[in-house]
């Protein structure tokens, strides 16, 4: 079991991240206590997409390849349509979802973060949730999609869209107080 305030959480995104879904959990698990650092693939800033349009920049504490599982509790994926398609080309980003998951820490992904975990291959037999759009491709890999706020599956913790935040962030608080989750290797 972890205390929140003892917990050390990564977000990993790219230009086009979803603003609501980095901001939101990067700051209400912040004001829970929680230590959270945003990698992006080249160390630097990083633009979101706030609704309709090119949002502000968010900071960036590190590089995705700099960024190691053991050092972390869990890793966030935020959503976008962008976003996790870029980073499911970079092979640093997918290695990283895998680790935590071999690792049995908890990964959580929103919207179309999820994607990630598809190239990471880490669906098959789960139950998760997504947005609607990319349901068929986390069919197409295995998992057992569901359509609610928030899906949890040994510590894979999914959910559909920005309307889901909430349930998303007090999950995630709840499975790092549960602490490791043992699974089958990805």
């Amino acid at each position: 079991m972890t205390d929140i305030k003892e917990a050390k959480i990564l977000i990993i995104a790219t230009d086009g991240f979803e603003k609501s879904e980095l901001e939101v959990p990067r700051d209400k698990l912040r004001d829970a206590g929680a230590t959270v650092h945003v990698a992006s693939p080249d160390g630097t800033a990083i633009t979101s997409w706030d609704e309709t349009d090119w949002g502000p920049e968010a900071a960036v504490d590190l590089k995705i390849a700099d960024a190691k599982a053991e050092d972390y509790h869990a890793i966030v994926l935020p959503g976008g349509q962008i976003n996790p398609d870029k980073l499911r080309t970079v092979p640093e980003a997918v290695q990283l979802v895998k680790d935590f998951t071999r690792s049995g820490k908890i990964v959580a992904a929103i919207c179309h973060g999820p994607w990630l975990l598809i190239e990471a291959d880490v669906v098959r037999g789960r139950e998760v949730t997504s947005y609607h759009s990319i349901r068929t491709d986390l069919k197409n890999a295995g998992a057992n999609v569901v359509d609610k706020e928030v899906a949890t599956d040994q510590g894979i913790v999914t959910s559909r869209n920005p309307g889901d935040l909430d349930a998303f962030v007090a999950k995630i608080i709840e499975e790092i107080r549960e602490g490791r989750h043992e699974r089958q290797a990805a």
